[in-house]
């Protein structure tokens, strides 16, 4: 049998084509009773749109196209939630592209979801190159979620407070009377950011020379090795700043190897407050950069662009809270 066509669910509704076109648009321009005998039609024919057609007759495809840096993320995972749920309510559905596999294929990252015709483009995380993006955002609305580094014009950046959530960290040691802080620095914008407002605290407390920075590349790995390294050193960090979650696992890991107690022997901060961190058996104390927020935002301003909000590109900042758990505490004994 052939599936049922527009015109099947306007016989069986009572109604021109046309207004079933508007009901399936989601306009209200149509009475309550008219609406609902075109839904009834729909479920019992179950009709579905043609979705081709359509996008030719209004030159949209009613999807985004979302870009990450990582897929082994787990910030991605609440952050895409807020994303999807705002682009949903409004009839657009997302296209997941994994841009460290296009550039290790070496494909044009954004290449496949522009093939697609995708209406706008959310890009997730630090890529290597965002000039690239001028080319792109000449043709469709773009917007970066979660990084930082400079962006063409016309392109909205929605992010956490990066410099305001390392401070956090930073204020918290300190006040349980940490005075050796180490920090796991991570790569990129963000990772500078949260590098650079970690050192100024500890340099406004007098404690410029307390400070320890050890570069990682932001895995659970890498956050392993750097803390080895750190509790390897004569007189070792009373308290450990991760630049990301991930990287809090990997000193976590480390502490237990080493036949460290945390928090009695080690404190631990990570940042993201993600699902992992909330795991009971890790409890993780980290910064809760408002992954959710983010992704609603950049869900808003996608939006707007759609709407015909042109100009120059602007920067939002969620404000981050710090979630204290129990992988922090004073240190046993108080450095001098």
């Amino acid at each position: 049998m052939r599936p049922p066509t527009i015109r099947d669910v306007a016989d069986r509704a009572g109604v021109s084509k046309s207004l079933v076109s508007l009901v399936l648009r989601g306009s209200d321009q149509v009475r309550p009773e008219k609406r609902d005998a075109v839904l009834r039609a729909v479920r019992e024919l179950g009709y579905r749109p043609n979705t081709a057609a359509r996008s030719l007759s209004e030159r949209r495809t009613r999807t985004v196209g979302v870009l990450l840096n990582d897929l082994r993320n787990p910030w991605f995972v609440d952050m895409l939630d807020g994303l999807n749920s705002l682009l949903h309510d409004n009839g657009l559905h997302m296209l997941l592209a994994d841009a460290r596999l296009n550039r290790r294929t070496g494909q044009d990252p954004a290449g496949p979801l522009l093939d697609l015709r995708v209406d706008g483009l959310v890009v997730v995380g630090t890529l290597p190159d965002p000039a690239s993006l001028e080319a792109v955002a000449e043709r469709i609305p773009v917007v970066v979620a979660g990084a930082r580094e400079p962006v063409p014009s016309g392109v909205d950046v929605v992010a956490n407070d990066d410099e305001q959530g390392a401070r956090l960290v930073a204020e918290h040691l300190i006040g349980l009377g940490h005075r050796r802080i180490a920090h796991i620095a991570g790569y990129g914008s963000v990772g500078e950011l949260r590098r650079r407002s970690f050192e100024a605290t500890m340099r406004e407390h007098g404690l410029a020379d307390e400070a320890v920075i050890e570069p990682s590349d932001m895995t659970e790995e890498g956050g392993y090795r750097s803390t080895v390294r750190l509790l390897s050193r004569p007189e070792r960090p009373t308290a450990v700043f991760a630049v990301n979650d991930i990287a809090a696992i990997g000193a976590l890991s480390a502490a237990e190897e080493l036949g460290l107690r945390v928090p009695r022997d080690l404190s631990v901060v990570g940042y993201d407050n993600t699902s992992i961190a909330r795991l009971r058996h890790v409890w993780l104390t980290t910064v809760d950069n408002s992954s959710h927020e983010v992704g609603r935002r950049a869900a808003r301003c996608l939006l707007d662009r759609f709407e015909g909000a042109g100009g120059a590109g602007e920067v939002h900042l969620a404000v981050p809270a710090l979630e204290i758990r129990g992988t922090t505490a004073a240190p046993a004994v108080t450095s001098s």
